[in-house]
């Protein structure tokens, strides 16, 4: 499993019972996650106290129940980079921490490469990768259908104090966003997707994973560089396993790239119990 085990300013303290107890900066969360089928040695009093706990509803959704007044947002630092936090009415804050093990990885990599990068982030919701990129010096162009996420992705490369850095950021519809960049003759260097389970566009455009993420990875490797660096694969949806992805970049990359190619799950320490809490599935390519 690949960890994220270098943050202070977050923390998953607690699990059990289908739920998390994590620290965001000052302030304790409780959300629920499939993942914990687990059950939960004692609710201590940590876990009645949290500022905030997302309660699921049975007929879909749910709602925060706040007990005390939070910051409309607040700030959170892994190592230089700095993040805007925000509980969204889908029980999301606007960060995935366990990818700081990607962030990590993808730094090094840019970094090492001893020559410009230029990295396509795409489905890149706020923006973390898009930001570790650019703080390693990679020219970077972050595309995500929702308005709002690019918006927020902006705002904590700002924070980030990374505004200077030639980052592009761009509302659209990600597959003919590819499909217009391989027109226009456009290359990178290192391509990097989050793709959901199911999404549209802003347009109406439908994506579903199992259908589209094969063709689409094979469109991407249209618009890679004759040197490509790197591409990394992260998703989040159940019953698709690690083995997936790799068998997919392996069908996909290795033919005309070569390389090397490694698959796992995606972790977050738990601090109580010195368990691993599964994030998610990864799959990278570098050369």
């Amino acid at each position: 499993m690949f960890m994220a085990e270098d943050w202070v300013d977050y923390e998953v303290i607690d699990t059990g019972n289908g739920e998390k107890l994590e620290r965001w900066g000052e302030y304790v969360l409780r959300r629920p996650d499939p993942q914990i089928i687990w059950p939960l040695s004692k609710e201590t009093s940590e876990w009645r106290q949290a500022n905030g706990h997302y309660h699921r509803s049975s007929s879909g959704g749910g709602q925060w129940d706040f007990r005390t007044e939070l910051p409309e947002r607040w700030t959170i630092k892994w190592n230089d980079l700095s993040f805007y936090i925000k509980p969204t009415g889908f029980k999301h804050t606007g960060l995935f921490p366990e990818q700081a093990a990607n962030w990590k990885w993808m730094i090094e990599k840019i970094q090492q490469a001893g020559r410009p990068i230029k990295v396509l982030n795409l489905f890149g919701y706020t923006g973390g990768a898009a930001v570790a990129c650019a703080y390693a010096g990679a020219e970077v162009c972050h595309v995500d259908a929702s308005k709002g996420v690019v918006q927020w992705a902006k705002e904590n490369l700002h924070l980030s104090g990374l505004g200077d850095r030639p980052v592009r950021f761009i509302t659209d519809d990600v597959f003919k966003f590819v499909q217009r960049e391989q027109r226009r003759g456009n290359q990178y260097d290192a391509i990097i997707m989050d793709p959901p389970s199911y999404g549209r566009g802003p347009n109406g455009e439908t994506w579903q994973l199992e259908e589209n993420l094969f063709p689409f990875i094979q469109t991407c490797m249209n618009i890679m560089s004759d040197k490509p660096l790197f591409m990394l694969v992260n998703s989040y949806t159940t019953g698709i396993s690690s083995t997936v992805l790799k068998n997919i970049l392996s069908l996909a990359l290795t033919p005309k790239f070569g390389g090397q190619i490694t698959s796992g799950e995606i972790g977050l320490p738990i601090t109580s119990s010195g368990l691993a809490l599964p994030c998610g599935i990864l799959g990278r390519w570098e050369a």
